[in-house]
Parts: structure tokens; C-alpha cells; sequence
């Protein structure tokens, strides 16, 4: 039989809702993962207990994730899309760029288990022979790489101040995020965290600009 176009064969139809219906389910298990790395951390958390909590069996949820690792990495790549979609600033200038941070903040409030676990593993990625020492390491690396790359296009149109150690201040603002951060989670019913990052990231172009400003 010929399937013109705009037709579809049972079989089609059926992988079709059989592969929606696996990417609700994965979507669910890391949505269920990711709760239990907040409260218990990454190492401590039992695989069986994410099967558990979606009403898996097991093997049922090794189906999807053949190991813990690979469930953490999926959690972990899953955490930077988001992210990533929060706002677009691939392409806006040394300012916009650090004004966007603040955007991301914003977008961060609203999802405070994703970003404790988040936090969580981090720190536990310092670890020996943790599965995403690697992978936490390289993110902080091309981060930082990104934040410099933004400003020394600055300093290049002439923008922001010669003598500026781009790096130096990459390293600044992702210190300084990650530390306000880490307040905001001890207490985020007292600590505006938005409300910091935005004050520091306004201070911080004031200081970087080459021409002096009356506001940003």
C-alpha cells in the first residue's frame, strides 16, 4: 500500500505514542530525581526510591536510565537548558550579558528545589571520584571563559576600562552569584537574592564602563 503524504500506518502512529509517552515518563523520573538529590543529595539517594516514587519497578526505570550516572547527568543537562531558555543572551553585548544574569536569578526563584539540587551536587562533585566532578568542572571553566569573552569584546569597542582583568571578573561574578545563592537557599522567605545580584550587577557595569555614568 502507498502512504501519500499527510497519512500515517498504524505502526507509525503507534511508535509516535509510544515515544511521547517515554519522554513524559523520563520527564517524570527526573522531575522525581531531582527531588530526592535536594533533600537526601546525590550519594545518598537510593535509585530504587526514584523507581519507588513514579511507580516503578526498578528495572522499569533502568528502561529509561541504565544507571544512577546516567540519571544525574540527564538531571544535570536538563538544569543548563533550562537555563538556557530562561533568556536569550548568546548574543548580547558585555552589558546585556550581565544584566541577563539578573533575568536568570528571577527565572531561579521560581524553581528552588531544581536549584538546591542543583547547589547539592555541586559541592558534592568536589568530591573523589564523584560521576560529575568532570562535568560540574567543565561547566565552571566555560562559564567563566563565556562571562570574560563578553567583557574583553568590551574592552575591544572601547566599552569597558583597558586595565580589566576579564577573567579575574568572570571569576568574580560567578563567585558572587553562587555565594548569594547559597544564602537565598538558607532562607528564602527573608533574603532577596534578585534584589542583591541586581544591586551588584549595576554596581559592577558602573565600574567597568569606560566612560563614567550616571545610570545604568
Amino acid at each position: 500500500m502507498t502512504v501519500g503524504p499527510g497519512t500515517e500506518t498504524q505502526g507509525e502512529g503507534k511508535r509516535r505514542r509510544n515515544s511521547a509517552k517515554g519522554a513524559s515518563r523520563r520527564e517524570t523520573i527526573l522531575a522525581a530525581a531531582m527531588h530526592r538529590f535536594s533533600r537526601e543529595g546525590y550519594q545518598s539517594a537510593a535509585i530504587a526510591d526514584v523507581a519507588k516514587d513514579v511507580g516503578l519497578s526498578l528495572p522499569g526505570l533502568l528502561h529509561h536510565f541504565p544507571t544512577k550516572v546516567d540519571l544525574l547527568l540527564a538531571i544535570l543537562d536538563k538544569r543548563d537548558l533550562e537555563s538556557s531558555a530562561a533568556i536569550d543572551i548568546g548574543q548580547a553585548n558585555w552589558r546585556a550579558f550581565l544584566l541577563g544574569l539578573i533575568q536568570i536569578a528571577k527565572y531561579n526563584t521560581s524553581i528552588p528545589e531544581v536549584v538546591r539540587a542543583f547547589a547539592i551536587l555541586n559541592a558534592e562533585s568536589l568530591t573523589q571520584n564523584h560521576p560529575a566532578k568532570a562535568w560540574f568542572g567543565n561547566r565552571a571553566q566555560q562559564l567563566q571563559a563565556n562571562i570574560a569573552a563578553k567583557l574583553e569584546d568590551g574592552v575591544l569597542r572601547g566599552e569597558v576600562k583597558r586595565d580589566v582583568d576579564c577573567p579575574a571578573i568572570a571569576a568574580e561574578v560567578i563567585a558572587m552569584m553562587d555565594g548569594l545563592q547559597m544564602l537565598w537557599l538558607r532562607d528564602p522567605t527573608s533574603f532577596d537574592m534578585v534584589g542583591a545580584i541586581a544591586s551588584y550587577i549595576e554596581r559592577l557595569i558602573l565600574d567597568l564602563r569606560a566612560t563614567p555614568a550616571t545610570q545604568v
